[in-house]
């Protein structure tokens, strides 16, 4: 009996934990759920994920822009390679630079444009977009949490 109970009692614990973090920030993209960190004004957007030594498999950051306009993402003091993925309005994937390798070069560092106005941005670990086949046109999904966002 003792042993049913924990069973129950892990069972539990573990939904819990599922539904709280359903209720986080995360996007949909190829058929996969990442877990964001959202950056939504100037200064969450310059820093970005400078400094950080790894992201997470299954994670991401989610730039979102006041208005759909032309985007150039640059990966100063960025230490991890990455897909940046640009989106419309829509939620469409509007433009991609794969594969960006890391740059330690200060204001020297290269800028990676979106080709065509964009709103959001996702940056994954780099080789996600091939992993995932992505094209032109494909659908972002975003949860609750960031219907709202400005």
């Amino acid at each position: 009996m003792r042993l049913i109970a924990r069973v129950v009692a892990l069972l539990l614990l573990a939904s819990a934990a599922g539904c709280a973090s359903a209720d986080g920030p995360w996007v949909e993209l190829g058929g996969k759920r990442y877990v964001v960190e959202v950056a939504d004004d100037d200064a969450e957007r310059a820093r970005g994920l400078m400094f950080r030594d790894a992201l997470a498999q299954g994670h991401g950051m989610l730039f979102i822009h006041d208005r759909e306009e032309p985007q150039a993402y640059w990966m100063k003091n960025t230490r991890i390679a990455l897909d940046i993925l640009y989106f419309d309005d829509e939620l469409k994937l509007v433009s991609q630079q794969r594969d960006v390798p890391p740059c330690s070069a200060g204001n020297a560092c290269p800028s990676y444009p979106s080709g065509a106005p964009a709103r959001y941005v996702l940056e994954l670990n780099a080789g996600e977009a091939a992993r995932l086949q992505l094209q032109e046109g494909a659908r972002m999904r975003i949860s609750p949490a960031l219907q709202d966002a400005p």
